[in-house]
């Protein structure tokens, strides 16, 4: 799958660019141990981070970060981005734009106390012809102060300006600064397909491969990610997988 990105020739140097979600994971998850005492259990048990399925969530696509350092304080955001004259005279210089709250109303994200961000989009987006971009929030950052609205954008044909990001902002008590590159969005490419959905029983063979499969997740750790598992791009044959620095 080609993604091609393509930025303001003024710009083309000065912002960080859209990366592959695996090299944008956060600090806590590396940090984080690999195991942990359950009361209820009596015993250590593995933490997600052992979890291929949560961690692949993670690293799965790419992100659009923050072009620019942002300082949150008593509820304002303010930058200093001294951008040089751009080739663009519609483009936009501020890395956010904003939302009323009265454009939620009606839906679980309305708050008229709220704000609603809008993050400006620095680099244009374009598909390989019959694919769609899935614009979410990045998987399992409750970290961020603010929570992305999901979106689906037929970057095939439309990628010729930025897409925006619309956010609500989730943590009024947030104070301090949201560094360049902080991931905003996490993107991934989606087949403009239709599905065909087919319900059945199970046959007496499907029932047996349940079992069995069953039966080996019971016995140990680390079946799907041995067995099932598909390599990514990164990741070593034997041993914990690592994805981003992060072992599985």
């Amino acid at each position: 799958m080609r993604i091609v990105f393509r930025c303001d020739p003024a710009l083309v140097e000065i912002l960080p660019r859209p990366m592959p979600a695996r090299e944008a994971l956060p600090d806590w998850l590396r940090a984080m141990p690999r195991t942990a005492f359950s009361g209820a259990h009596g015993q250590d048990l593995r933490t997600v981070k052992q979890c291929p399925p949560f961690v692949d969530a993670m690293a799965h696509g790419f992100v659009i970060p923050l072009p620019c350092d942002v300082t949150v304080s008593r509820g304002r955001l303010s930058w200093h981005w001294d951008l040089p004259p751009l080739a663009s005279r519609l483009h936009p210089r501020a890395p956010f734009s904003f939302h009323v709250p009265a454009q939620l109303e009606g839906s679980p994200f309305h708050d008229p106390d709220r704000m609603i961000v809008k993050f400006n989009s620095f680099w244009t987006v374009e598909l390989e012809p019959g694919w769609s971009l899935f614009a979410l929030h990045p998987a399992n950052r409750m970290d961020l102060p603010f929570r992305l609205l999901t979106g689906l954008v037929d970057a095939d044909r439309f990628s010729d300006i930025g897409i925006l990001f619309p956010a609500t902002w989730t943590d009024p008590a947030f104070e301090g600064v949201l560094p360049r590159g902080t991931p905003i969005a996490q993107c991934f490419p989606v087949p403009r397909q239709p599905l065909e959905l087919v319900h059945e029983a199970m046959d007496p063979p499907a029932v047996e491969r349940y079992d069995q499969v069953a039966t080996a997740l019971l016995s140990g750790p680390g079946v799907y990610r041995k067995r099932y598992r598909a390599r990514r791009s990164g990741a070593v044959e034997q041993g914990p997988v690592q994805v981003g620095g992060v072992e599985e």
